[in-house]
């Protein structure tokens, strides 16, 4: 199922995990509930995870405060050997009263794939 990732507004999260090669961060909240930032992968596209600005144990104990998202496609990632088709950054900002964290995802196709992340409540 498909959700608004706002819904971790307010939720304290006991961990917080990314893997699979990056492509992959869950969230576990103190109330059992846990959801995931993720891709799900097509022929020819890739997304995943390529910084974490602050650290993700600020979001942990304490209730989230701040969750937002921002996109952009102004530059492309800098790799001397390939130029992508088309490509999409997208900036996960979250914050508690701990501090700040912002993931930053970068998304690659050929134009004619999704380079979205999506995020779910895992049932």
């Amino acid at each position: 199922m498909y959700e608004n990732f706002e819904v971790l507004l307010g939720k304290t999260f006991t961990k917080i995990e990314t893997y699979k090669n990056n492509d992959v961060m869950t969230f576990f909240a103190d109330d059992g509930s846990v959801y995931q930032f993720y891709h799900e992968q097509d022929c020819c596209e890739q997304v995943s995870i390529e910084d974490i600005d602050g650290d993700l144990n600020d979001l942990v104990g304490t209730p989230l405060m701040v969750a937002e998202v921002v996109t952009n496609k102004d530059e492309p990632k800098k790799d001397d050997n390939y130029i992508d088709d088309s490509f999409t950054w997208t900036f996960y900002k979250f914050a508690t009263i701990k501090g700040y964290v912002t993931v930053r995802w970068y998304g690659s196709s050929n134009g004619y794939y999704s380079e979205e992340v999506n995020f779910r409540k895992v049932e």
